[in-house]
């Protein structure tokens, strides 16, 4: 017999409610948020002049500006391959379409520090094409080039992963009549399908850019620590702290936190922006 009640989903007494809520929130204060207090803890224990003096050096201007110009020539090769890669696989039935979901996935199964030997091993000095490049004076490992393409190896899944979902569910209904009323392929694309993936299409660069700033392990491969020329951000980082430079390593690293909490941030907003379209489209 129903008694016309709803009946909650919620089904814990308070006090379990209360222990679970404490729990996560104990959790994160552990791994979260005591870690990036520390961070600026100690980047600031002697002062802000000694701060400052650690971030006008340089070696870390040096490191800032090779990190900026990694991440502006990786995201955008990564932003026009997550948008074909998307397209094909979420708008197209081909043969090959699983493969290249699994190639999508592969740097994530894949240590980075793999990757970036698996770049010496074809790019260094004694490598399959280290003969060939030394001939025609072309420098990859070592340098900007080798920086550039183990970021990008490690970071181009995560424009496609984004947008991929998002297009299966969007269906092809819009751009067929956009096509049947008379509109080609990129007015296709620039009117219609980029229009309805622009947020998700700029919560995947978002992501794509934290991970090519704070990339390490296939960076730290190829980039030959040498000093001045080839470290980014986390490598000088590692150098000032083998070094004992506690100070100027944590308050260096501090800018990859406030790239961390920005990232963050814009990650909020944009899921409080996109959610109501997704909601709109799911009751359409």
């Amino acid at each position: 017999m129903t008694t016309g009640h709803t009946r909650s989903p919620v089904t814990e007494s308070p006090l379990i409610q209360c222990v679970l809520m404490f729990l996560g929130l104990g959790f994160m204060a552990v791994l979260v948020l005591l870690p990036l207090a520390s961070v600026f803890a100690e980047a600031f224990r002697s002062g802000w002049k000694a701060y400052h003096d650690a971030l006008v050096t340089p070696q870390a201007w040096s490191a800032v500006r090779l990190t900026l110009l990694v991440a502006a020539i990786a995201v955008p090769l990564n932003v026009l391959f997550g948008l074909a890669a998307s397209w094909a696989i979420a708008k197209f039935d081909f043969v090959g379409r699983g493969l290249l979901m699994t190639f999508i996935d592969l740097p994530f199964s894949v240590s980075p520090v793999i990757s970036g030997l698996i770049y010496v091993l074809l790019f260094g000095a004694n490598g399959w094409l280290g003969a060939w490049l030394s001939e025609h004076d072309i420098e990859i490992i070592f340098a900007v080039p080798g920086l550039v393409i183990a970021t990008i190896f490690v970071t181009f899944p995560f424009v496609a992963r984004e947008l991929i979902p998002l297009m299966e569910e969007q269906g092809t209904e819009e751009e067929e009549a956009a096509i049947m009323l008379g509109a080609g392929g990129w007015r296709t694309f620039f009117s219609v399908t980029l229009p309805n993936i622009k947020w998700g299409l700029f919560y995947g660069v978002l992501l794509c850019n934290a991970r090519a700033m704070g990339e390490f392990g296939a960076v730290s491969v190829v980039s030959g620590h040498i000093r001045g020329k080839t470290d980014t951000i986390p490598l000088h980082v590692e150098i000032l702290y083998n070094e004992y430079n506690f100070v100027a390593a944590f308050a260096v690293a501090s800018l990859l936190t406030i790239l961390a909490l920005v990232t963050l941030l814009l990650k909020t907003l944009i899921e409080f922006k996109f959610a109501p379209e997704i909601k709109a489209r799911k009751k359409a």
